[in-house]
């Protein structure tokens, strides 16, 4: 289903259903899932595959030419999952270096105006609310919450089920479950609500609480609470808060 006024180049791959709207245009190089929509103006290019059943919105681009400015042409990646949601103004950027991706996963909802550059990875489940922006080479978990206006510096992580408050500046690494806000961005407790909708057990909880107040309420450093929390973890959650710290992190971790 494919609007007369759209211009789609007669290599692009189009699975069944795919809707291209009114004033659309779509590459050479591009693949669309089943039941994918690009209801008006949306641009998709570059070499960038969309999964199954995706709203993308009017004037959103997709795959466009990052605007690093290392970029010089060079054959690299946009990946959107499925049942991904994409509003109007989005702009997704390909990655800069030769087969290098920036990918959003499934299940997703980027609001508009949101805008993920060249080299980004996120997760399944991320919301990123209106004008949030990330910079080149932001990783972001699966079910973090980017809040409205919200700018996230080059190579910083969001860590699974966190959430960073509006028009926050974070220029460090934001632990799994952390609820930080601020300019600059500053841990103001855990993501409760996001734990209980999600329906975390109580020991998880429990553990996720205790491992917060060692990293941001006892006087240890890091590389202490780190093995006063290796010590004590029981369950995935804290595990992952583990895994998480002792990643590879190019702007630190974010603590009070």
């Amino acid at each position: 289903m494919i609007h007369p006024t759209a211009i789609v180049h007669p290599n692009a791959k189009l699975d069944r259903g795919v809707e291209i709207g009114p004033y659309c245009i779509v590459g050479e190089n591009v693949s669309v899932g089943r039941g994918t929509v690009l209801q008006a103006h949306v641009v998709v290019n570059g070499w960038t595959s969309i999964g199954e059943d995706c709203q993308i919105y009017p004037f959103a681009t997709i795959g466009a030419a990052s605007q690093d400015k290392k970029y010089v042409g060079e054959r690299a990646y946009t990946r959107i999952g499925s049942r991904t949601i994409i509003r109007e103004y989005v702009s997704i950027q390909r990655a800069t270096g030769e087969d290098q991706v920036t990918a959003v996963g499934d299940d997703c909802l980027l609001l508009a105006y949101t805008h993920v550059a060249h080299n980004c990875i996120l997760g399944n489940g991320i919301t990123m609310s209106n004008l949030a922006q990330l910079a080149g080479h932001c990783v972001i978990e699966d079910n973090a919450l980017i809040g409205g206006m919200a700018g996230l510096h080059q190579f910083t992580r969001v860590g699974r089920y966190a959430f960073v408050g509006g028009d926050s500046k974070v220029t460090r690494d934001v632990p799994p479950f952390f609820l930080v806000e601020g300019n600059p961005a500053t841990p103001y407790g855990l993501n409760s609500v996001g734990l209980r909708r999600a329906n975390f057990s109580e020991e998880e909880r429990a553990e996720i609480k205790k491992f917060y107040k060692l990293l941001n309420g006892s006087k240890l450093k890091l590389s202490e609470a780190i093995e006063a929390m290796k010590a004590e973890v029981s369950t995935e959650s804290g595990r992952h808060i583990l895994e998480f710290l002792e990643g590879d992190s190019q702007r630190g971790i974010l603590l009070k």
